[in-house]
């Protein structure tokens, strides 16, 4: 096994207290803009775009340095309908037959249904995958830890850069997934995490009306 071998903190950059206050307040001002979309417009977005985004979700924090995240991004029309067919069918059974009805009840805020339109209409479809192992450079190939956790992050990273770049998202996750292993060619220890849907808002978009819990609901402090 490797030694550990360090380098000392270059990047990091304090700022003056005032600074900080406000850079905190202008950052959940931007992030207080976000809202989970629905419906998409059709409209490109370019490739380095997305790139820049994935870069950003791939500087997060996870166990043990080993990245266990794959992000297969689809923009082919015939891979995002055969995804389209594919989710549709696990939402029916969910909706109409797998689904207590107290989760449907929860449901009912926000309006969804087991029709997924915007799987075909937004520019791109982003599939995270979490991977239980991983290859060394050395060739090994070791197991990862703290998958879900590490995707996770990952994934709120990547849904941040998305809004920052100016484009909205959907976290979209169809159950069971394992459908998207077999429609994108990935190896079966990687478990789909979710799909994360990107693009512009269609102009006649609408979002629920609903709110976000208080700091005192959300935080404690002692």
């Amino acid at each position: 096994m490797s030694k550990a071998t360090f380098q000392p903190l270059s990047s990091y950059i304090e700022y003056p207290i005032e600074e900080m206050k406000l850079r905190a307040a202008e950052f959940r001002r931007q992030m207080q803009r976000r809202r989970t979309v629905r419906q998409f417009s059709d409209r490109p977005v370019p490739r380095e775009i997305i790139e820049e985004c994935l870069l950003t979700a791939g500087s997060a924090p996870n166990g043990a340095n080993l990245q266990p995240w794959q992000f297969v991004v689809v923009s082919d029309p015939k891979v995002k309908h055969e995804i389209r067919v594919e989710a549709e069918q696990e939402e029916r059974e969910f909706y109409h037959r797998r689904a207590p009805q107290e989760w449907l009840d929860a449901l009912l805020a926000i309006g969804t249904d087991e029709y997924k339109s915007f799987l075909e209409t937004a520019p791109y479809l982003i599939v995270i995958f979490g991977k239980s192992h991983s290859e060394l450079p050395d060739g090994r190939r070791v197991k990862n830890y703290y998958v879900s956790e590490s995707v996770g992050i990952a994934t709120g990273f990547l849904i941040t850069a998305i809004h920052n770049a100016g484009l909205v998202s959907l976290t979209h996750t169809p159950s069971p997934m394992g459908f998207l292993n077999g429609i994108l060619h990935i190896a079966p220890d990687a478990k789909p995490f979710l799909i994360l849907v990107v693009g512009y808002p269609a102009e006649d978009a609408q979002v629920p009306d609903i709110g976000k819990k208080s700091l005192e609901e959300i935080a404690t402090f002692m």
